[in-house]
């Protein structure tokens, strides 16, 4: 088993999309209207992210899931040079998260999604 799709509540699609396309690499793989939301679907080729938003005054079991606003508490992702990455992010106004010197560094992404940046062997490795 592996995580294939992760699935991301956002409050501004456009900037989500941008910075997981632009900063990971992912691509647009699908989009659409789907009952009360809006998805569009990012592929690394090996993963799926589903960007996420919901009809204004959606109420749905589903649209309440997990609360009404950005969520899932955290992606991880692995990196080469966890100070380049950092950077990066704190350059395109992502807020960190994390104190000084603690390790993952978590960092608020556009669209509001926590995620964090961890030097590549701190995740077990993804079976194929």
């Amino acid at each position: 088993m592996r995580i294939d799709h992760l699935a991301i509540r956002v409050d501004d699609l456009e900037a989500a999309t941008e910075f997981y396309s632009s900063v990971l690499g992912f691509e647009v793989a699908r989009e659409g209207k789907n009952r009360d939301h809006y998805s569009r679907h990012l592929s690394d080729g090996r993963i799926d992210i589903s960007l996420m938003t919901y009809d204004a005054g959606a109420n749905s079991k589903e649209a309440r899931a997990s609360g009404p606003g950005p969520c899932i508490h955290h992606i991880g992702i692995s990196v080469d040079d966890l100070d380049a990455w950092v950077t990066r992010v704190r350059d395109m106004g992502c807020e960190i998260l994390s104190e000084p010197g603690v390790i993952p560094v978590k960092f608020r992404a556009p669209g509001g999604a926590v995620a964090e940046f961890a030097p590549n062997g701190h995740y077990l490795p993804v079976a194929d």
